[in-house]
């Protein structure tokens, strides 16, 4: 099959350029827009792919404390009928676990010291059903957590906070209270720390406390679990399945229920993730757009170089149309392997970045994420088609937008004018 000879010639302009010195200065322009573009392509994706890396990290440290979704009271009393919306919620294929907890707030006092935390009412038996908790470090600990003893669980950042121990006891105090001629007296309660758990979240780890669900309802005084939580076969789902329970569950004897999934309960992180994300993305594809327009400058001068060219071109009876391509394909060329090494090189870094840091910190005798400062002691990574593709379109659309004026020129070249000095 025989090529269109502007695809012939436009790749020969492109690859020959070297080959004498009167076009090596071109050549060289032509190979630094190249290697700005693969350079900012290759950018564009490590830096996109490790953010996704963080935010996956973050996230997943997130939901081994969060459930994927939790139908509660707007009150926060009980809920009116909570055995029934365990049932309609496990009715759901999407729901691979489900269990009733109770939330609220307390103080928790240790000689001087207190805290505020969020105290969580859980079953320890079906607790793993709904998030990592129950089947990772602290497993052991909250096996521990028996009715009746009032033990509780802490988070390590918590528990470093207030000094404690595992078997130190510690007082909870209640924010509503007996009403007595003096006024309300908060209830106070002796606990045991029966235990620690380690999420990796340091707003989790710092201010959440476990116990058994029914300590919880007696120390609060409370008819029954304050809500439901879920977990999703897939968490990507979690909003659409929350908008289909709340149509399933509100109204009739239960009256108004609260469905909300884990991204409204993170919503301000959340976010500014995706804000902080999107104006690196635009960011760096400025720095791809600068190499691509540099094509404009290297064209323009291909141009006045090759004018005797399009004058013999234009007389042997090729069209405007035809010159204009030729130079089209050329700078297009340019954009083409350059995007396509930028690929190749940030998708190389990007898969194996877990070896190349620490490689360089390793030369440099340097942390660039120290463990005793940063949540995260590695770089994550985690490249996304929904990322690569975009970039690499806008790579060669940029690069195809460059070549139009200068192609545009070239096509009109008077061949007279051209060739009077040859």
């Amino acid at each position: 099959m025989q090529l269109p000879f502007e695809l012939r010639l436009g790749w020969r302009y492109t690859r020959a350029g070297r080959a004498t010195r009167r076009n090596g200065f071109i050549s060289f322009i032509s190979g630094v827009s190249m290697l700005g573009i693969a350079l900012g392509v290759a950018a564009l994706i490590i830096v996109l792919s490790v953010m996704n890396g963080f935010q996956k990290e973050v996230r997943d440290r997130m939901l081994s404390v969060v459930s994927h979704i939790e139908i509660i009271s707007p009150s926060g009393s009980a809920l009116p009928d909570a055995a029934q919306t365990l049932r309609e919620a496990q009715t759901l294929p999407q729901v691979v676990g489900a269990s009733t907890f109770i939330a609220a707030q307390a103080l928790l006092a240790r000689g001087e010291d207190m805290k505020g935390i969020l105290v969580r009412g859980i079953n320890p038996a079906t607790e793993g059903q709904v998030t990592d908790l129950g089947a990772a470090t602290s497993q052991q600990a909250l096996a521990r957590l028996v009715g009746g003893e009032f033990g509780l669980v802490l988070g390590v950042e918590l528990a470093r906070q207030l000094g404690v121990h595992e078997g130190d006891k510690i007082t909870l105090i209640a924010p509503s209270g007996q009403v007595t001629p003096a006024g309300v007296v908060p209830r106070l309660k002796q606990m045991t720390v029966v235990g620690t758990f380690d999420s990796g979240h340091y707003e989790y780890d710092s201010a959440l406390a476990l116990m058994h669900m029914d300590d919880a309802q007696k120390i609060f005084r409370l008819e029954g679990p304050t809500g439901v939580r879920l977990k999703l076969r897939d968490l990507h789902e979690a909003r659409s399945v929350a908008m289909q329970l709340r149509g399933v569950l509100t109204g009739g004897t239960r009256g108004e229920v609260l469905v909300r999934d884990w991204t409204q309960q993170n919503k301000t992180w959340f976010a500014a993730v995706e804000l902080e994300k999107r104006m690196m993305f635009i960011i760096l594809t400025l720095i791809v757009a600068v190499a691509a327009f540099n094509l404009v400058s290297t064209l323009v001068m291909s141009v006045t170089d090759k004018r005797a060219d399009i004058a013999i071109l234009r007389t042997l009876g090729a069209s405007p149309r035809s010159v204009m391509a030729v130079f089209v394909v050329q700078g297009a060329l340019v954009g083409v392997i350059g995007t396509l090494a930028g690929l190749g090189l940030g998708l190389l870094v990007a898969y194996n970045i877990d070896v190349i840091v620490p490689a360089i910190e390793h030369l440099l005798h340097a942390s660039f994420l120290p463990q005793d400062i940063y949540l995260i002691s590695r770089m994550p990574s985690e490249p996304q088609s929904s990322d690569i593709v975009p970039t690499a379109l806008i790579a060669l659309l940029l690069a195809f937008v460059a070549t139009l004026y200068p192609s545009w020129r070239a096509s009109r070249v008077n061949p007279a004018e051209a060739l009077r000095y040859e």
